[in-house]
């Protein structure tokens, strides 16, 4: 037997144009599935998408503000007249960095709308057409949402509803054959993280990026590919007895730290 495949099925990656949304892409087509790939920024989109087609995968590519609920509601009705989704992978989200004070009703608002509402609306869009034949749906959360980190008020709020919200949807669709997870992921070393040093600590990118490293236990960032091994083995088969669950990939950072 060949584990972890997904033959057959077909994908839906929310932020898939870069960062975990793309290696969680290209895994999943690695394992045999056809990859529809959701962004709020086309070109890249379409990068990832022309990235799995060239090594000869199957893959689409759309243009997504999960913020959107009625744009939202359209992409996936276009998405299902392809054919029956299997899995859907809400990885779109965005960061902020502050405190309660610090962060503006704007913020507060942005980061709700995109990281909360936006998983809302990809799982009130797809999982209808879900019940008919079961599937698996897997959320991004962050370890953000159960451990306190400084200066990540608004987005520890929200990763916090994202497990809450990943709990009730297991529950309430269990007779339906779906499965939902989420995963919780310490810092990953992604373009964002690279972004985020050069435009706040220029000069010093080198410096701060060891020591944001060796704030998890095991001394490194997660590379995208972990998380999107964890991601394929949580939507494959092998994982048909896991629902309800949040799994931490951290470097030992929850049980560790400190």
């Amino acid at each position: 037997m060949n584990p972890f495949r997904l033959d057959g099925r077909k994908a839906v990656v929310t932020g898939g144009g870069s960062g975990i949304g793309k290696s969680i892409a290209e895994r999943f087509y690695e394992a045999g599935a056809s990859v529809c790939i959701l962004d709020v920024d086309l070109p890249a989109a379409n990068a990832t998408a022309e990235k799995i087609r060239s090594s000869g995968g199957s893959a689409r590519a759309h243009r997504c503000d999960v913020s959107d609920h009625a744009g939202v509601k359209s992409v996936f009705e276009d998405v299902i007249r392809d054919g029956p989704v299997h899995i859907l992978v809400n990885n779109a989200g965005i960061s902020h960095v502050g405190t309660l004070e610090s962060t503006s009703e704007t913020d507060f608002d942005r980061i709700f709308r995109v990281n909360v509402k936006g998983m809302y609306n990809c799982m009130f869009a797809l999982i209808p057409h879900m019940k008919s034949h079961g599937g698996v749906i897997l959320n991004m959360a962050s370890i953000a949402a159960s451990t306190g980190l400084n200066d990540r008020f608004a987005y520890s709020m929200s990763k916090g509803a994202v497990v809450s919200m990943t709990y009730s949807v297991a529950r309430d669709y269990l007779s339906h054959n779906i499965r939902c997870n989420c995963i919780s992921p310490a810092r990953v070393h992604t373009p964002f993280v690279d972004g985020y040093l050069h435009q706040h600590y220029p000069g010093r990118e080198a410096e701060m990026f060891k020591k944001l490293s060796e704030t998890q236990p095991i001394g490194r960032m997660a590379q995208p590919r972990e998380v999107a091994d964890l991601a394929l083995f949580l939507c494959s088969d092998e994982a048909a007895f896991i629902t309800g669950t949040d799994y931490p990939i951290d470097g030992g950072f929850f049980k560790l730290h400190g």
